[in-house]
This record gives structure tokens, sequence and C-alpha cells, in this order.
């Protein structure tokens, strides 16, 4: 296989596999780029996503329909969850925007906060998967506004490489009485708003800086990111109702400690 197309698909692959678990995406594919060599240009990680954001419409096209039907109808809960959705997207998008060259930047182009970040996010996950606490909410319908604003001031956190979106938006669901299987697929919900807003707002930045080679890139990534997301939310759910968020948080610790390693011992 060429190589300017082997890079493009594992960098889907690998977005795919992280995007909607508590691991970090963004983290992930720039430590692939800092200690491989798997790079491609910064507007390439935010287009990508959309394939995994595509896999929650495939996965999630029921109950989409369901609450869209609901909502034109006039029925409470879905315009409630609708509020819930947008108020969890609200802070995330403002300062998203605000400080996107920041981000895309200074932040970006530091493998030692990414290694950092996954490390003490990945011990803060194991505490909270393991503290003793009383589910209040186990019906992502049922989340009242409060909550769903608490966790989009933690979904802020995830702007900074290595925290990640769906790792914080869990933890600050879980602390304020979220059940795990909830606070997991309320992460679904909330980021198609973000995800197709950041995958505008780049689409919009980059769009002089999109050739053929590169556009060719982005498909191949996309539609790998879209095939191997559509798997992982299939049985996510599954899988934290029966182990929890202790198998992630542990890669977490485990990455984010062989990185720093590498960065402070071999100089890499």
């Amino acid at each position: 296989m060429d190589q300017g197309l082997f890079v493009p698909l594992v960098l889907g692959i690998l977005e795919g596999l992280t995007e909607f678990l508590p691991v970090s995406s963004t983290g992930h594919l720039l430590l692939a780029g800092h200690f491989f060599g798997l790079t491609q240009p910064a507007a390439f990680i935010v287009l990508i996503q959309l394939g995994a954001i595509l896999a929650i419409v495939t996965i999630y096209f029921a109950k989409l329909v369901t609450l869209i039907r609901d909502a034109l109808t006039g029925k409470a809960y879905a315009w409630r969850f609708a509020l819930a959705v947008i108020l969890a997207c609200v802070p995330a998008i403002i300062a998203g925007v605000l400080l996107h060259d920041v981000i895309q930047g200074a932040l970006w182009e530091s493998p030692v906060l990414i290694c950092s970040c996954l490390l003490v996010g990945g011990v803060i996950l194991l505490i909270v998967d393991r503290m003793p606490k009383r589910v209040i909410y186990d019906d992502i319908y049922q989340y009242p506004w409060y909550l769903a604003l608490i966790i989009g001031l933690f979904q802020m956190l995830s702007l900074v490489p290595g925290v990640s979106r769906s790792g914080s938006t869990v933890v600050g669901a879980m602390l304020f009485g979220a059940s795990k299987r909830s606070a997991a697929e309320f992460t679904f919900f909330i980021a198609l708003p973000i995800m197709i807003g950041a995958f505008g707002y780049d689409l919009y930045k980059s769009r002089d800086l999109i050739d053929m080679s590169a556009g060719l890139n982005i498909a191949i990534g996309f539609a790998a990111a879209f095939v191997v997301g559509a798997i992982v939310v299939r049985y996510l759910l599954n899988f934290v109702s029966s182990y929890g968020f202790a198998p992630f948080a542990w890669w977490r610790i485990i990455v984010g400690a062989a990185g720093l390693v590498a960065i402070f011992v071999f100089g890499k």
C-alpha cells in the first residue's frame, strides 16, 4: 500500500477506536504523529472526526428520528432533552471558537502536556469509577438542566489535548449522580452538535488548504473512522455496564507514563 494512503488509514482507525472512549482521540492522534511520524495537517484530525460522528447517527438513527418526531409533536421530554443537549454543548462551543488558534497551536504541539493529561486524567477516572456513589439519574431523557450544564462545563476541559471529551463529560456526570451507562450514552448525543460544529468551523478555516491530495487523505481517514467508530459505539455501553471505566483509566495511565518516559529518558 502506498505510504501516503497508509498514514490516513491508520489515523482514521485510531480516531474511530478512541473518539468515544474516555482516552482522548486527539491526544492519541497527536502522539502518533510525534512518536511514530504518522502526521497529517491539523485540520485532518478534526475533519475525520465527522466519520465517527456519523457512526452515532447510523447506530442511533431510530432514536434520533423518534426524538425529532416527538419534539415536533410537542412532547415535553423531547424538548427537555434537546435543551439538555444544547446546555451541555454551549460552553465548549464558545470556548472552542475563542481559543481555537491557541488550542491547535501551542497546546497541540506539546507532547509533554498531552502525556501528562492522559496520566492525570487516567488517575482521576480510576478514582471516580471506584468511588461509592449514589445513582440519581439513570435515564438520559430525565437529566435536569443543571446537570447538563455541569457536564458542559466539564466538557470545556477537553479542549486541552489529552483530557478527552468523553472522559471529562463522563466524570462530570458521574460525580453529580449519573449512572455509568447513562453518562456514556449522553456523551454520544452531545458529541453530535459539538463535532459537527468543529467540522464545519475547521472546514471553513482550511478551505484554501484542501486540495485533491488532502481531500483523498481526509476521505480515507473519514471512512475508516466511520467503520471503526460504529463498531465501538455498538458495543461500548454494554462493556461499560459490565466493566466500568477502569480499563480505559489504566490505558490512559500506561500510555501517558510511557510517553513521558520516552520524552524525558530517551529524548524522544
